[in-house]
């Protein structure tokens, strides 16, 4: 079962630490922050990204600052919010655009015979 990831498309400023962020998940996307699920945020530059998560007694912070790029952060999609799963964020951690990303389409199980 893979874990469901949340981004949020707005930009943050990035002085908000632990208690900010989860103040957005539960007053403006309307999660639970003691879900256990992954919340990611950009700066306005996209050039930090700080993700958060709830590991069952206490939050943990996480910041990744790249130095002469931008995340391709998805700005142009029609909700606040996007569920991700972890290969969409490792991709999106490595500079790939996951507007422009599509894998093939899941088959269902057949037989061989």
């Amino acid at each position: 079962m893979e874990s469901v990831i949340y981004l949020y498309r707005h930009p943050v400023d990035m002085r908000k630490s632990i208690n900010g962020l989860v103040s957005i998940v539960e007053g403006q996307m309307n999660l639970d922050p003691f879900s256990s699920k992954l919340f990611i945020f950009c700066n306005a530059a996209r050039t930090i990204i700080k993700m958060v998560s709830w590991e069952g007694n206490g939050f943990i912070l996480w910041m990744k600052r790249i130095e002469k790029a931008r995340f391709r952060w998805p700005v142009n999609l029609p909700v606040d919010q996007v569920e991700l799963n972890a290969k969409q964020i490792n991709r999106l951690l490595d500079g790939y655009d996951l507007t422009l990303l599509q894998g093939h389409a899941t088959l269902p199980h057949h037989t061989v015979l």
